[in-house]
């Protein structure tokens, strides 16, 4: 009976989780103002999505980082379950590369991207790899957050402390969406570059509510 039960179990949790995610992409509606590309959070499939996930040629990019953090609800205090996160960047030539066949907003953001969505404990980690300058801009890495509601915004750029192309209001944003400023400084944990950073849903993001 066991031998049975756990198989079902499992079926069980899936399709739950599955039937959230597609609740919350028919359900979707973008907030925070205009935002090229944010549907790109909403185009993750029949992927059954994890609170961890690994970006295309992480395998064959130096050096290789692993962004991690918790997502908060509104009270800043209670993790929050469910949400998925997209993040997408350029290659370490500072070019979004495409393989020629892509559709949509992947002609012009490529195919180093990923989407993690969070357990009970609001935890996610991508893997991937320091990204190239992009034209005159620092490096830096676009995240996108979904809510199991279907609310969608663009949040504040993931960035590295030591690139001198930073600019002030880079460093020390007034009222950085999603709580934090995202300028990362990366602490080497069991042997990978590790840069921490933790959302909060809907703050500091106009017309939220």
């Amino acid at each position: 009976m066991q031998k049975i039960l756990i198989p079902l179990l499992l079926f069980t949790v899936y399709s739950c989780s599955g039937f959230a995610q597609k609740s919350a992409v028919q359900h979707a509606k973008l907030v925070g103002g205009p935002c090229q590309g944010c549907e790109a959070v909403l185009d993750f499939g029949d992927r059954n999505l994890s609170s961890v996930d690994t970006l295309p040629e992480f395998e064959s990019n130096e050096p290789k980082i692993k962004l991690t953090g918790t997502i908060y609800e509104r009270d800043g205090v209670t993790p929050a379950g469910g949400v998925i996160l997209f993040v997408h960047q350029t290659n370490r030539k500072g070019v979004y590369p495409t393989r020629g066949d892509e559709t949509g907003w992947e002609r012009n953001y490529g195919y180093i991207h990923g989407w993690v969505k969070t357990g009970a404990d609001g935890r996610y980690t991508f893997y991937t790899f320091r990204p190239g300058e992009y034209g005159r801009q620092p490096a830096h890495i676009h995240p996108v957050v979904l809510e199991p509601n279907g609310k969608y915004y663009w949040l504040d750029a993931y960035f590295f402390d030591d690139d001198p192309r930073l600019d002030s209001d880079q460093r020390n944003p007034d009222s950085p969406r999603g709580g934090s400023s995202g300028v990362l400084s990366l602490e080497k944990e069991n042997g990978i570059l590790t840069g921490k950073r933790d959302f909060i849903l809907g703050k500091n993001v106009s017309g939220y509510e």
